[in-house]
């Protein structure tokens, strides 16, 4: 059988199951297998499918029948200039979040050129926006990230190495902030934390539910659990002007400027994304 029709059966067995975007799907366990990214699938298409890639295709589909989010299954995952290393010690990094570095990497080009300023994620999880912003913000700075995972920090470290940033970017286990004992040290916090309130994570889909770490989703009974204990950390230990991102929840933007505002932060700033949602919130420290 020709990778084409290993291709189109796949598809059409993955849609009768209910998987979503089967097609996609698909085409990236085959892509996966053969070595090639999905846009040059098509110069194997014609190549017969040995029946290792076969039995291969068999045990993902199985995955993917089972609920298994896709980005686990492959086992990686793309994030702006990054391909990383994605299993369920950690969040399935999203284009939501790109837009987030964006932010940061905004903030800092507009820093003088030699600040080298100390960025600090928080809940890094696979690495993603720490890397991201190390690795797209050349002026050079001290990279941090930290998880109270130490299965996720494992993961981001694994990252770290695998993009050649390991050199640049340290990973800590540390539960929030709370580590930090000398203020006024850090320029940038930022954090894609979890937000979900507690009784929504009961009813999300299946796919996140039961696969992606809870730990990384439920943000307390409001969903603003996380952001209230940060922007209290970040008073302590972000330099006077030091600068706070954060990702956010659907319709959490007004309660997080409040919530910003009652800590003194400064130049609150909420924006929505492509769909037109609240999902980011920054501010500056006085």
């Amino acid at each position: 059988m020709l990778w084409r029709e290993t291709i189109a059966k796949a598809a059409s067995f993955l849609d009768a199951k209910g998987v979503p975007d089967a097609q996609v799907a698909a085409e990236l366990l085959a892509s996966r297998l053969t070595k090639t990214s999905r846009g040059f699938l098509v110069s194997v298409l014609d190549h017969e499918t040995h029946e290792r890639h076969l039995d291969a295709m068999r045990r993902g589909m199985r995955r993917l029948i089972a609920g298994e989010p896709l980005q686990y299954v492959l086992g990686e995952w793309d994030f702006r200039s990054l391909t990383l290393k994605c299993d369920r010690r950690a969040l399935i990094p999203r284009p939501e979040t790109e837009e987030l570095v964006t932010r940061v990497l905004k903030h800092l080009r507009k820093m003088p050129a030699d600040a080298n300023p100390f960025v600090v994620d928080v809940g890094t999880g696979t690495g993603a926006i720490i890397l991201s912003i190390a690795k797209e913000f050349t002026a050079g700075g001290v990279f941090l990230g930290t998880d109270i995972s130490e299965d996720a920090v494992t993961l981001a470290k694994e990252n770290a190495a695998r993009c050649f940033l390991d050199g640049r970017v340290k990973f800590a286990v540390m539960d929030g902030l709370d580590d930090f004992d000398e203020p006024g040290i850090v320029d940038v916090i930022v954090s894609n934390p979890p937000y979900i309130e507690s009784a929504v994570c009961e009813r999300l889909d299946p796919r996140v539910r039961d696969f992606e770490p809870r730990l990384a989703l439920d943000g307390g009974a409001s969903g603003l659990d996380f952001y209230d204990r940060y922007l209290g950390d970040a008073m302590n230990i972000l330099k006077p002007g030091g600068a706070v991102f954060f990702e956010i929840g659907e319709g959490q933007g007004e309660s997080l400027r409040m919530l910003m505002q009652g800590y003194g932060f400064e130049s609150i700033s909420i924006e929505r994304d492509f769909a037109g949602h609240d999902r980011y919130a920054s501010a500056i420290l006085p």
